[in-house]
């Protein structure tokens, strides 16, 4: 689906390109949304150059996704997409730059998109050039990242909650509990690392924009590319702490699952130990051997009741003593 947003915000769908010659003068944005490869080769038509394709997108090399020809400028960056779910993933999208106009390529419907074209009306008319709306789009972007980021920091406190326990509140946990949060961590780990996969992508598109002609003779363009560089540069730092603290988060956890895993074989090792001396005192009179004394005793029974017993509270209490219960 192909839709060009003209000067006065209004948008027009364009559904069949072979028919027309050109585009409308006005048309300042022309969104491309999963385009087939018919609809590619009319928007080159109609705009004198060639458009990246998906696996053009998916290049990694810089000189692949950051370049000028024929003056138009093509960057492809990596935008954090599904991350209300959880499963975040990271998707390439391609932004040109001709002329008086911006074109952008995307296979994925990113959540910051919806919210820059509902912000569009609030673009001032004079501001809406290809130049701006980039520079605008890339704000919403980043601005979306970062609440993103802080929905996440936000997990992750209540998750840590949950991890180490209440200090008010003594309530007993299943015993998988803490293999369950396992889960969690690993799904925050992954999100805070597409952010920062993300960021990175956003810093290197932000600072090549900076140096192009277009950039330089709009003021008011730039400076806000420059406060977007710096938001992102931030962002950045803030992403990698919040790593940290997810993986002291693992590490904590782990160590918890062993402390829980350690203090159940101490409980079978000292009932091992307690019941062996009763153990022992049974497999003594158990025996049968003929000439045993003690079988001929009246209260042979009753003796060696209580001596069992006697051998088993004396290594428990020796072991409470010791501070090892």
């Amino acid at each position: 689906m192909i839709t060009a947003y003209c000067s006065d915000c209004k948008p027009l769908e364009l559904a069949d390109l072979s028919t027309i010659a050109q585009l409308p003068d006005n048309a300042i944005w022309i969104d491309m949304v999963e385009p087939s490869r018919e609809e590619e080769k009319n928007i080159e038509r109609l705009l004198g150059l060639e458009v990246p394709t998906r696996e053009d997108m998916k290049d990694i090399e810089p000189s692949s996704r950051l370049y000028v020809e024929e003056g138009s400028v093509f960057l492809t960056a990596s935008l954090l997409w599904k991350a209300d779910t959880s499963l975040p993933i990271l998707t390439d999208v391609a932004f040109i730059l001709t002329g008086h106009r911006l074109v952008t390529i995307r296979y994925a419907r990113p959540k910051s998109f919806a919210l820059f074209i509902a912000a569009l009306q609030r673009i001032p008319r004079e501001r809406r050039t290809g130049v701006a709306l980039l520079t605008k789009l890339l704000e919403t972007i980043v601005d979306r990242t970062a609440e993103v980021l802080e929905q996440t920091v936000s997990s992750i406190d209540i998750l840590s909650v949950h991890v180490f326990g209440d200090r008010v509140k003594k309530i007993r946990r299943p015993s998988n509990y803490l293999e369950e949060k396992l889960k969690d961590i690993a799904g925050y780990h992954r999100t805070v690392s597409k952010v920062r996969d993300s960021l990175s992508s956003l810093s290197r598109v932000l600072t090549f924009l900076q140096a192009i002609p277009a950039m330089q003779q709009d003021r008011e363009a730039k400076e806000l590319c420059r406060n977007v560089s710096r938001d992102v540069q931030s962002l950045s730092e803030h992403a990698s702490f919040v790593a940290g603290n997810v993986t002291f988060l693992l590490d904590a956890s782990l160590g918890l699952i062993n402390i829980e895993q350690n203090a159940i074989i101490k409980i079978f090792s000292i009932a091992s130990v307690v019941f062996l001396p009763p153990t022992l005192v049974a497999s003594v009179y158990g025996m049968n051997f003929e000439f045993m004394p003690e079988l001929h005793f009246a209260y042979g029974y009753p003796a060696s009741l209580l001596l069992m017993v006697v051998s088993a509270v004396v290594p428990f209490l020796f072991f409470r003593w010791k501070g090892w219960l």
